[in-house]
């Protein structure tokens, strides 16, 4: 096993075991078979707090069920939109700094709102199964409170817009399932894998739970059942970012760093990283409106990861986060895309497809090379790519996608590296492929264009020799090729 994946099993193990409590045997809460809605308000254990933007951090002011006075004095606006955001379980028993991150965000995009936040923190404390199992519950009490200001304050949940993370995402779904009319949306920001990868929709997120639910799947990363964040699909679009195994930034330097700094006591921030980036991604999608990640559908990681999916006809593509275009298919849509490290989130995703040629057959595996992009805009340079396998007369196609928006492609540069510094073979046989032309198409702006040889009818990519130029093909040639895309 290599050291990253012990590493990473070490981690899990970390947060599985000493901080989630996924295997501890404390009593559970009494089991429903069936989830049903509150019908007293005293029963109401959550509480909610309408967040102002001048203290997005505080609770200052609460909505009570069944206290009408308390809507007043909190100065609700019963014509603008409500946010109603669900935390997820907690090792302090206290609000994770997301939270007034997100509720910033918000009113920053929707100053007229309302954000509402959920707390329910005492049950949300517990081991990592009573909490889960609490989830109903609380559930029950969103439920509860919608249904209080649609009947009583003709508040229309249209406007209603849940954001659940982890186990906020499942309590969100209860919540949508019980209310007397569909919320307009629920997002689910990386939904709780443990105990909820194979139970039934009554207790989880699901679509049947809002008009529209889409989903954010970012830390899935181990087993079924057994990953932090929920594997298969629960919403009507589902997002998996980078694969949504682990995310950017969220690696063994940045561990180590963490431990060196700070020992083991922070080490669940690590385990966090990947499984809160949901919720950075979405604040991304609230702040740079103008820079929205582009995400596409597909059937899978891998394919994606060769760019066979950057089309956006029949709703091929969405934005990700507060401005996705709300499409219900019959069934779940999986869709990917790649991000940065780091806000903004947003990348531009490129497939090229690149026929090798040559007069003997040759195959080689885990291929090194770079790629050199040069647009109208500016251009990225020396971008690496890993290509698993080169063939004779074989054509390739892999995904790169850069951070700058560099304009219309103009030219590109290949690069065959080494392998290896100290390969014998490097010193007795020379590699090589010629290539004719190569076919780039854009995600973001779906555009495809064929470069050819900047010198001559082909060029040979040589390992561990200098960069070959492509550039545009004139008009004709594209024309007469891009049926062959």
């Amino acid at each position: 096993m290599r050291s990253v994946d012990i590493f990473h099993l070490f981690i899990w193990m970390i947060c599985l075991h000493t901080f989630c409590g996924i295997f501890a045997t404390t009593e559970l809460p009494t089991t429903r078979t069936t989830v049903a809605k509150k019908k007293d308000f005293n029963e109401i254990e959550s509480k909610f707090a309408l967040r102002t933007p001048e203290e997005v951090d505080e609770d200052n002011c609460y909505l009570v069920p069944g206290q009408e006075h308390t809507v007043n004095q909190c100065n609700f606006n019963h014509t603008s939109k409500t946010f109603v955001v669900i935390h997820g379980w907690t090792v302090t028993g206290m609000y994770e700094s997301w939270v007034p991150k997100l509720v910033g965000a918000l009113y920053k995009r929707e100053p007229y709102s309302n954000v509402v936040v959920v707390d329910w923190l005492a049950r949300s404390q517990q081991h990592y199964p009573v909490s889960a199992e609490y989830t109903k519950f609380v559930g029950q009490d969103v439920a509860t409170f919608i249904d209080w200001i649609d009947e009583k304050f003709n508040y229309p949940v249209d406007n209603i817009h849940i954001l659940g993370y982890s186990l906020g995402a499942h309590a969100a779904g209860v919540a949508g399932s019980l209310t007397n009319k569909k919320v307009n949306r629920i997002t689910g920001l990386d939904p709780a894998g443990p105990t909820f990868e194979y139970a039934e929709n009554d207790v989880t997120l699901s679509p049947d739970d809002a008009e529209f639910v889409d989903v954010l799947h970012t830390y899935t990363r181990g087993s079924p059942d057994r990953s932090i964040g929920i594997q298969k699909p629960v919403g009507h679009i589902d997002i998996y970012p980078n694969g949504g195994s682990f995310q950017p930034g969220c690696n063994i330097g940045e561990a180590l760093r963490l431990i060196a700094e700070k020992g083991f006591a922070d080490m669940d921030q690590l385990v966090k990283c990947s499984h809160e980036r949901s919720i950075h991604l979405f604040i991304d999608s609230l702040l740079y409106e103008e820079k929205s990640s582009m995400a596409y559908r597909c059937n899978s990681k891998e394919a994606f990861d060769k760019g066979l999916c950057l089309s956006c006809r029949k709703n091929r593509c969405n934005t990700l986060g507060y401005k996705v275009n709300k499409v219900r298919g019959k069934r779940s849509s999986k869709m990917f895309l790649k991000t940065r490290a780091q806000m903004p989130f947003k990348v531009f995703h490129y497939q090229v497809k690149v026929h090798f040629s040559g007069q003997k057959d040759l195959t080689v595996t885990n291929q090194p090379l770079l790629i050199s992009l040069y647009g109208t805009k500016g251009e990225s340079e020396n971008i690496a790519i890993a290509l698993p396998e080169i063939s004779t007369n074989k054509t390739f196609s892999f995904l790169v996608y850069i951070e700058q928006d560099i304009g219309e492609l103009l030219m590109l540069k290949i690069k065959w590296e080494k392998d290896s510094y100290f390969s014998w073979s490097n010193w007795f046989t020379t590699y090589s492929y010629n290539i004719r032309k190569i076919r780039v198409k854009s995600g973001e702006f779906q555009k495809k264009l064929i470069f050819c040889s900047k010198e001559g009818n082909h060029a040979s990519l040589i390992r561990g020799k200098n960069s070959i130029e492509f550039v545009k093909c004139n008009q004709h040639s594209f024309t007469k090729k891009k049926a062959l895309m």
